[in-house]
């Protein structure tokens, strides 16, 4: 599995789905009805402002919580083909804050539906949303309009480009409104929103989700070890300014060179040796 946080993200879904299932079958065992119902009212998140309000946590618990399966494994294999696109070509270091924030994304337009459109006004105080769907589109989506013409090998209709995979992704969403768990399709296209602004704007040279990121990186830094300094010798002269931008400059031509390489032939037309550079550079974002 490609990086730790890709796993991270993953084992803490499936952590999740095995301790709540677990509590629901010792309560099922002793004849308590009705536990999955109080687990979705406080850990999903409520279409109603003020329930989220007393309950916070929610915006961030609802994107790890499963009740159902099947719910979970499609979402765990999409974040695990979108993560590991994500983390080669935009960064290891940056799929975590995605992840979030394509959550929130997806609550923000679920809680604005809900409250805005008359068609929502007898289920809005209480409907509510959970699962990694928003979160996990995101990933996808911002990977698809950061390498639209990527090819993945699908099976049995061969290698399709992501842009086209991430259109129908969001067609099937539209269309799926007015037929069924309208609150999940209109979450997927809050992360879509989300996903396809920050891959534009990472083309741009800016990263809107940087401030977060740094955040979140400070905070874990509290609860983390301090290691002990370490003293390290070079051997030789240190590198001028000249020097160190010329082997920058260079490091990046052959970024972009193997960049292209994939958009023409594929990730598996790459040699081992630049496999290797392209983790080695997306882990240090």
């Amino acid at each position: 599995m490609k990086g730790t946080v890709l796993s991270r993200l993953i084992m803490i879904n499936l952590g999740v789905f095995i301790l709540l299932n677990f509590v629901r079958l010792i309560f099922f065992l002793w004849n308590v009805q009705g536990v999955g119902d109080v687990m979705t009212a406080w850990l999903g998140v409520s279409s109603n402002p003020m329930r989220i309000l007393s309950r916070p946590w929610t915006l961030l618990t609802y994107m790890f919580l499963h009740l159902d399966f099947f719910h979970l494994i499609f979402n765990m294999i999409m974040l695990y083909v979108g993560g590991r696109l994500f983390s080669d070509f935009i960064g290891t270091g940056k799929l975590t804050v995605n992840y979030i924030l394509g959550g929130l994304f997806g609550a923000l337009f679920f809680v604005l539906a809900f409250n805005l459109f008359p068609v929502f006004s007898e289920v809005r105080s209480v409907a509510v949303a959970l699962g990694a769907s928003a979160s996990v589109l995101a990933i996808f989506i911002a990977i698809s309009v950061y390498m639209p013409d990527f090819e993945l090998p699908l099976l049995l209709l061969g290698r399709i480009k992501l842009k086209y995979i991430a259109i129908v992704f969001v067609l099937i969403d539209i269309l799926s409104i007015e037929r069924g768990n309208p609150g999940g399709h209109i979450a997927h296209l809050g992360c879509a929103f989300w996903g396809s602004f920050y891959a534009k704007r990472l083309l741009a040279g800016k990263d809107p989700s940087s401030p977060i990121n740094r955040w979140m990186k400070s905070l874990g830094s509290l609860f983390s070890r301090t290691p002990r300094m370490r003293v390290r010798y070079q051997r030789g002269r240190p590198l001028t300014d000249d020097e160190y931008n010329d082997q920058r400059a260079d490091r990046q031509k052959e970024i972009d060179r193997i960049l292209d390489k994939i958009s023409q032939s594929g990730y598996e037309s790459l040699t081992s040796k630049e496999k290797e550079l392209l983790f080695k550079v997306s882990g240090k974002d």
